[in-house]
């Protein structure tokens, strides 16, 4: 063997000995992040996700309108599909044409009728309707408009008040998206102190608790809801409606997840580490939280991010059904409140477009759970 070939050979001996180093040596969270990464479907529906939120975040920006703003001109219109060419010729910059609008002479409807030979077009960062960004931010920037001040871009169309449904789209994003974290990260909270006191005292405490638990999961929820949103006064703002529904929602969404969390602390209460922590005088919370709960950590987090898509199909059912958030606010479930009729799918299927934002984040939730419940498990490498 040569000094050449030697030196190679240690070379990438010292290299994978570095490699092995920096594993030995990674948090338990570190390598969670590195197994995660090479989930490419989970990092796919990361990106899609956090797509999403970044939209409705950001929704006064991204949304050329107010989710009450009317287009008295083109109700119940048709997407308008950005171009580059037409009968015309070609153009660098994309444009529309322009609408024109006329009556029905037998139902008497407005029809819009787009008119080929006048181009809009389409412009980034373009000026219309002030707001504010964050809701302190004040902007009248968006991310898209059009040239023509007096013209209105629709790229989803319009619904049967001349609204557009993008940007009402971007707007209920933000409100389901929020209302499916809140009211997860209340449920969790309460799953872990509820089940954490119960798997760890045992006794009375546990028959006591899990008694309260048992109520709690039989109270059937539909006429829950329908009492809840019966009581709740009319005179409530929207603010005062969503914090009410996301409160709702939280505090009936533990049980289940109490209930896992006690029978995984209870199977591991006389293990010895927990013995050994208990002798040393440790207070209960500590042991809980420092000794208990991180040896099931991936069943926690696989858990808490299942119940992303249940929360938000709650909230979009109810609302759908009208014992959820009521107009004015938007989200998913009110938007999908207006397409529940024959005539919307017959003459404008477009309203049908939040359902798919609906059906792409419980997708994404679910992948990802899928994900982090590989990234979480040590054994995972070893199947």
């Amino acid at each position: 063997m040569t000094d050449a070939t030697a030196g190679k050979l240690s070379a990438q001996e010292e290299k994978e000995r570095q490699k092995r180093l920096k594993y030995y040596s990674a948090s338990q969270w570190t390598l969670i992040w590195w197994r995660f990464k090479r989930h490419r479907a989970a990092m796919i529906a990361s990106i899609i996700l956090g797509l999403m939120a970044l939209m409705g975040i950001f929704a006064e920006f991204v949304a050329p309108y107010g989710p009450t703003t009317r287009d008295t001109k083109y109700i119940d219109g048709a997407p308008q599909i950005p171009m580059f060419c037409d009968q015309n010729g070609c153009s660098i910059q994309p444009f529309i044409h322009g609408v024109s609008t006329k009556r029905d002479p037998v139902t008497l409807r407005a029809i819009s009728i787009p008119d080929p030979e006048k181009r809009v077009y389409v412009t980034f960062f373009a000026k219309g309707e002030e707001t504010r960004v964050l809701g302190f931010i004040p902007t009248n920037r968006h991310l898209f408009g059009l040239s023509d001040a007096e013209a209105k871009l629709h790229l989803w169309g319009t619904d049967s008040l001349g609204r557009d449904v993008f940007s009402r789209t971007m707007y209920a994003t933000r409100t389901s998206l929020s209302i499916g974290v809140i009211g997860v990260l209340i449920s969790f909270v309460m799953a872990l102190l509820i089940g954490g006191i119960a798997g760890y005292a045992g006794g009375m405490t546990d028959n006591v608790i899990q008694r309260v638990t048992e109520v709690v999961r039989v109270v059937p929820i539909i006429p829950l809801y329908m009492g809840l949103a019966a009581a709740m006064p009319k005179e409530w703002s929207t603010t005062q409606v969503y914090f009410a529904m996301t409160l709702i929602l939280g505090f009936f969404g533990w049980p289940t997840l109490a209930r896992r969390i006690r029978s995984q602390l209870l199977s591991i209460r006389n293990e010895d580490y927990v013995v050994a922590a208990r002798l040393a005088g440790a207070r209960p919370g500590r042991i809980i939280g420092q000794h208990m709960l991180p040896s099931f950590t991936s069943f926690i987090i696989v858990d808490m991010v299942i119940s992303f898509p249940y929360m938000i199909l709650a909230e979009t059912a109810l609302s759908f059904v009208g014992l959820g958030l009521r107009p004015p606010t938007v989200s998913w479930g009110v938007l999908l409140q207006q397409a529940q009729s024959v005539r919307v799918i017959e003459q404008t299927p477009w309203l049908f477009i939040p359902a798919l934002f609906v059906v792409v984040a419980v997708l994404a939730f679910t992948v990802i759970g899928d994900g982090l419940r590989d990234a979480a498990d040590p054994y995972s490498e070893a199947r």
